[in-house]
């Protein structure tokens, strides 16, 4: 058999096994962070992170699948780790790069969410007292 072959072969295994084990990882793990960002809401934080994993499958494999082509020939046992070696590099890079971009989407929403929350008053001016009546005071009751 042709190392290429076994090189694509060995390529698929370890990407596809890396591919599913970061999201099923972050897929356990974001579920409390998405129930955060959505107020609580469990069942649309249950839905948005199956529509993530699905989008993370689908753009993961088609790069896998896409850099799967070798444009040297495999010959020898080094060329093979030397190939394998750049290959899964890149792709544990893509999916580092995608966890990053979706972290700070979602704390980008979190950030606005936890603001919008928040309805603390304006601290109204202390030691200043206005010189006189002025047009907001009420007209003094005649007697």
């Amino acid at each position: 058999m042709d190392l290429t072959v076994v090189a694509y072969v060995i390529y698929l295994l370890i990407s596809v096994a890396l591919t599913i084990w970061v999201a099923r990882t972050l897929s356990r793990n974001g579920k409390v962070f998405l129930a955060d960002v959505l107020h609580g809401n469990e069942k649309l934080a249950d839905a948005v992170n199956h529509l993530l994993v699905v989008g993370f499958y689908l753009v993961n494999l088609g790069f896998v699948t896409l850099y799967l082509k070798n444009s040297e020939s495999v010959t020898d046992a080094r060329g093979l780790f030397d190939a394998l070696s750049v290959k899964v590099g890149v792709v544990l890079l893509v999916l580092g790069v995608m966890h990053l971009c979706n972290v700070y989407v979602l704390n980008r929403i979190r950030r606005r969410g936890m603001m919008e929350r928040e309805h603390t008053p304006p601290v109204a001016p202390q030691g200043w007292t206005p010189p006189g009546p002025g047009p907001w005071t009420a007209p003094a009751g005649k007697a």
